[in-house]
Order: C-alpha cells, then structure tokens, then sequence
C-alpha cells in the first residue's frame, strides 16, 4: 500500500519550484497568491522572443536617458511675474481690521454704475471694512522683518493671527512695497494627507504597496530630473517625453509586478498604445493648429525659453498623462487572460482573446468615463466661464484652450481603448503559445488536469 500511495506527492511539487525559472504552469492553484514568477508559465522559446523585443528597447531607452540627460534645469533672471519670482515663508503675526477709506488710494465712493462686477468692488472698498495684516519674515536675510498688508473686503484670500503665508520679494520695489502675500502656506496639511496616502497604500497593498510607492517616487524622480530640465535645455519635447514615459513604464510596472512575462505583455501592450496616442498627438495637434500656448503660464514659459516648442510641450503632455491609466489597463488585460489559462489550460488563443475582450470591454466603459470626466473636472471653472458667456457648444469646442484638452481627452482615450484588444490578443498568443520543456510536462501530467498538459507535450 505504501508504495502505491508515494508516486503522487512529488509531481505537483516540480511545477511550484519551476516558478522561478518561468516555466511554472497555472497547475498549482495556490501559487498565483504570489508576487512573482509562479503564475506565468513562461518556457524558454517564449523567453528568448519577449527578451528579444524588451531587451533592445530597454537598451535604447537608457541610451536615451543618457544622451539626452540635462544636468539640471539652466538658469535665469527672475522676472518676478507669477511663479517665477522670489518667495519666502513668513507668518501673520497682528489682524486688525479698519475703515478702507482710511488705507485705500481713493476714499471716494463711486458714483458710477455699482451693479457690475468692478463697480461692485470700487464700492466695498470705499465703504467696507478692509484687514490690516502685519507679516513677519520668517526666512531668507530678511528674516525678522514685517510689513504690513491690505485685506479688502471682497478679497477670496482672508488673513488670521498665526497664519503661515508665502511672501513675493521684488528687490527693485521701494522698501514698504518689496514684500507681498501670494498665498497661504500649506505644508502641512499638503503633508499629512500625503502621510494618510502612504500609509493606506501600504496597509492594503502590503508589499505591493510599498513597491507601488517606490515607483511613484521613482517616477517624479523622472519627471523633475530628467524630463522637465531637458525640455527648459532645448531638447525635442516629444522625444524627451518618449524616452522618459519609457523609463517610467519599465521601472513602475517590473517594480510593482515583478520580472515576468506577465508584466512583459503588459509593457508591450503600453508600448504599443503609447505609439499610438503619439502618431495620433501629433496629427491632431498639427492639423488643428494647437500651439500649447494659451494660459499666463504657457506664456510666460515661452517667454523666458523662446526655443521650446510648445505645440510639442502639449503632445508631450498628452503621452505622460496617458501613461498612468494605460499601465492599468494592460496589466489588467493581462492578468485576466493569464487567470482564464489558468481556469482552463486547455483553451486556445482564440478562445482567451474572446474571454479577454468580454472583460476588456467592461473596463474599455469605465476607464473612458473616467478620463473624460478627471479631464472636465480639471477643466469646470473654464466651463463654468463658457457657460456664463451662453456660448453655443460650437463655439466652446473650437476654442483653443477646449480644443486641447478634447483632443488631449481623445487621443488618450483612443490608445485606452486600443490598448485592450492589443493586450488581450498578446496575452492570449504568448499563454497558448508556450511550449515549456518535456520534463514539466511529464512530471505534471499525473496530478491534475491531465487534458491541458497533454496538450502541452506537443512541440
């Protein structure tokens, strides 16, 4: 009896221990628990293919990174106009609140017509009560100095004593006038609720969590170190954008995901529609006559950096924008494919593609609502303002500051939705086609679903 009964346990061991040489099956059902390699059957042909695409384009990404690697943003004189001026931190110390006659230029009450929006305000200022805010200096070398400042009655930006505030120097101005109050200081709460984030990540995502962490970090690390100063230093946009959007793709996904085929479908998957979205950006933003540059802050990049293109600015934005919902949307394409193998190992291509696209379709819905309405609700006081106006819908769409954002809204939903069927179908083709060594199979035959791994054994 004794020996009848040893020959079954050792065959479901060798298909959990392969997991690490990517040529672990769906066989073992609690293996896919685990972050890495155990899930994705991987054989070495197929490892061979997938690294022969990757490994070349990997290669070209860091040549990239290297290449065009600006060592910091170049400088320039201030200009004092809007971000780009001096700024320190100080704290309102004293609020007391007087007649505006008594500290505004004219005292005058208006005469003219008060019912429109600047009559309005003439009147509260001549009439209403105003804050009088002394400000002390809390940084830089004038660090201990106060001044004092105006709050009209109508002003959004309300001033109370211990209120931590951003100050603007402007150096060239007469001594009473050098400081001014920008904005409040918000530090800490910014800070805490990054601190919340964090730690909910990491008590949902364990180790995924944390990892997740780290490529978000290693992605402004990007951003701020490579993509935005070598456009301020010249470089293409566009191809700084390709080269850094490809960096983020690799690092993010093989840092959350692990070194498997899995993650490797989904970043071809991404590529692919990241190719996309670019050819579309350019045609679009091209042919509509999009020039990038349509806000006070546009503006005043273009003035302190002539030689940016902003047009490319734009495109460059649309790919980085698309990349954070495309990296979901292939890794969850992936992921069903890979989980429909291994509910039935026996099912062709043809038959996870259709399975696939049936979940894709479901996600296809959900994440174009969500990209066009983050895209409105960033947009809603631009809205608001049209719909003030009783423009006509035309007319708003063919405004240029509503144009790039439908055709950035459009073009990345376009690549959301190709990214589907693009991932399901490489998913499907590398799970079907895999062809792992005889000895897997033999071992594996035994145990459990026999049908699929007899299937396997042919070559």
């Amino acid at each position: 009896m004794t020996t009848t009964q040893q020959p079954p346990p050792p065959p479901p061991q060798p298909p959990h221990g392969s997991g690490p040489s990517g040529i672990g099956d769906g066989g073992h059902g609690h293996g896919h628990s685990h972050s890495h390699g155990p899930a994705a059957p991987v054989s070495k042909h197929l490892r061979k293919v997938i690294a022969a695409i990757l490994v070349p384009f990997s290669v070209a990404v860091v040549v990239g990174l290297a290449v065009l690697w600006p060592g910091g943003a170049p400088g320039h004189e201030r200009t004092g106009v809007g971000f780009d001026r001096q700024t320190q931190q100080a704290t309102v110390t004293v609020v007391e609140k007087v007649d505006c006659k008594s500290v505004n230029a004219s005292g005058e009450t208006p005469t003219g017509d008060t019912s429109t929006a600047e009559g309005s305000s003439a009147l509260q200022q001549a009439t209403g009560t105003c804050g009088k805010a002394t400000i002390r200096v809390d940084t830089g070398k004038d660090k201990g100095r106060t001044f004092t400042e105006i709050v009209q009655p109508d002003s959004p930006r309300r001033l109370h004593e211990g209120q931590k505030v951003i100050v603007a120097y402007a150096p060239d101005a007469p001594d009473n006038l050098q400081y001014s109050v920008t904005d409040v200081n918000r530090k800490v709460p910014m800070a805490l609720l990054a601190g919340i984030f964090a730690v909910v990540v990491v008590v949902v995502g364990r180790l995924r969590g944390v990892m997740a962490l780290v490529a978000l970090a290693v992605s402004f690390l990007v951003l701020t170190l490579f993509i935005l100063p070598a456009i301020l230093q010249g470089s293409n946009p566009l191809v700084v954008a390709i080269v850094g959007a490809s960096a983020i793709m690799l690092i993010a996904l093989y840092m959350c995901h692990g070194l498997t085929a899995r993650t490797s479908v989904a970043v071809l998957g991404t590529l692919v529609s990241l190719l996309l979205i670019g050819l579309l950006g350019s045609l679009f933003i091209g042919w509509a006559a999009l020039t990038g540059n349509t806000d006070d802050n546009t503006g005043l990049i273009h003035g302190l950096y002539p030689g940016i293109d902003m047009s490319g600015l734009l495109l460059a934005g649309v790919i980085i924008g698309s990349l954070g919902v495309l990296d979901d949307v292939t890794v969850t394409q992936t992921s069903a494919v890979w989980e429909l193998h291994e509910a039935n190992p026996t099912m062709g291509w043809r038959g996870l593609y259709r399975a696939g696209i049936r979940i894709g379709r479901d996600h296809i819905a959900s994440v174009v609502n969500t990209l066009v309405l983050a895209y409105a609700g960033a947009a809603l006081p631009l809205l608001l303002l049209f719909s003030i106006a009783q423009s006509s819908v035309v007319d708003v769409a063919n405004s240029e500051l509503v144009a790039e954002e439908i055709v950035r809204t459009l073009v990345g939903s376009i690549g959301l939705v190709a990214a589907v069927p693009v991932t399901t179908a490489l998913a499907a083709l590398v799970v079907s086609a895999d062809r792992p060594g005889s000895q897997e199979p033999a071992q594996a035959a035994p145990p459990a679903r026999g049908g699929g791994r007899g299937r396997r054994r042919k070559r």
